[in-house]
């Protein structure tokens, strides 16, 4: 019998009962401190930086139909700010592989503990959900598995290969950790099923990596993206940055560059957002314009799309990018 998850006296439970650290106690052990800004201290928000209501009707009808299916999403565990919109059209990126995650980054909120034996049911329950709700394209996330051979590319892959048994014409999209340690391995399972579009976030620039992204390596990132290029040229190739966290107009620019040099055919650049004032603070507000201006350099260094603007997140609109 697998061992129960560690607790704290601060757990924070995730949509289907799973038990692990959030926000203060999450960030505790971090190997760059974040000093919570004083009451009243952090930026205010922007007036053009609002999402859509999240119109509770429709929210908790689309988290019944998750929990029914015993189902996870990264719009709830994440708290992404376009849950409403994304809900009330019936769609959702669907995070796989539990709701607890290995890591702990500095801007997320999803939970970090000791993670859950995988379920093997989930590939079938996922497919089934997929079905029910009549979706023609499907996001799949995970937390990251450190603690798995694989980092979980095996599991991905049977959730692509059921999807496609049971819902013909299903286009598949997969946001994938970095499989840092196991890239070949990785690559090895994917293969089996390979996705319409591998995404993988580089999240931010590579000065910011030991603050924002504990545990993983942005050369590892980039190299990821150009092997999964190199193995399947017919894959669409994607990745998603945020602003806002410290960098520069200038670092975000080479770093653009940096993920098109690896064969990344489109990029999505949204504004990071605080989850609590225990996580990395806002250091500016990208206006609008500026947003509209990384789009269109990024169009010059030859990506296929840019999707930019203060509240684009890695999986918003996905299919309507890709499709189009």
């Amino acid at each position: 019998m697998a061992a129960a998850p560690q607790m704290s006296t601060h757990d924070s439970v995730t949509a289907l009962g799973q038990h692990g650290l959030r926000s203060r106690d999450k960030l505790a052990r971090i190997p760059v401190k974040v000093v919570p800004p004083e009451p009243g201290g952090a930026l205010p928000k922007p007036a053009w930086l609002r999402a859509r209501p999240m119109m509770s009707e429709t929210v908790a009808g689309m988290a019944s139909i998750l929990r029914e299916h015993r189902l996870h999403s990264v719009c709830e565990e994440a708290m992404c700010p376009n849950i409403g919109e994304c809900f009330a059209q019936r769609t959702a990126t669907f995070m796989i592989m539990g709701g607890i995650c290995t890591r702990r980054c500095a801007f997320c909120d999803v939970a970090h503990g000791r993670p859950l034996p995988l379920d093997d049911e989930e590939p079938a329950r996922l497919a089934d959900a997929v079905a029910a709700l009549g979706l023609r394209y499907v996001v799949i996330t995970s937390v990251d598995r450190d603690d798995l051979r694989d980092g979980g590319a095996a599991h991905f892959a049977r959730c692509v290969a059921l999807l496609r048994e049971r819902v013909p014409g299903i286009r598949v999209e997969v946001l994938t950790p970095d499989f840092r340690g196991r890239v070949e391995r990785a690559l090895d399972a994917l293969s089996a099923a390979w996705p319409d579009v591998f995404n993988h976030n580089v999240e931010t620039v590579p000065s910011l990596y030991r603050a924002a992204r504990a545990g993983a390596d942005y050369r590892g990132s980039l190299m990821l993206l150009r092997r999964v290029k190199e193995a399947n040229a017919s894959v669409v190739t994607k990745s998603g940055l945020m602003v806002g966290l410290g960098e520069s107009d200038d670092e975000l620019l080479e770093t653009m560059r940096d993920i098109r040099a690896h064969g990344v055919d489109v990029l999505t650049i949204g504004q990071y957002l605080a989850p609590s004032r225990f996580h990395m603070a806002v250091k500016r507000y990208v206006v609008p314009e500026t947003f509209s201006a990384f789009r269109e350099e990024g169009l010059k260094m030859g990506f296929r799309e840019v999707v930019s603007g203060p509240l684009v997140r890695s999986s918003y609109h996905a299919g309507d990018t890709v499709l189009a």
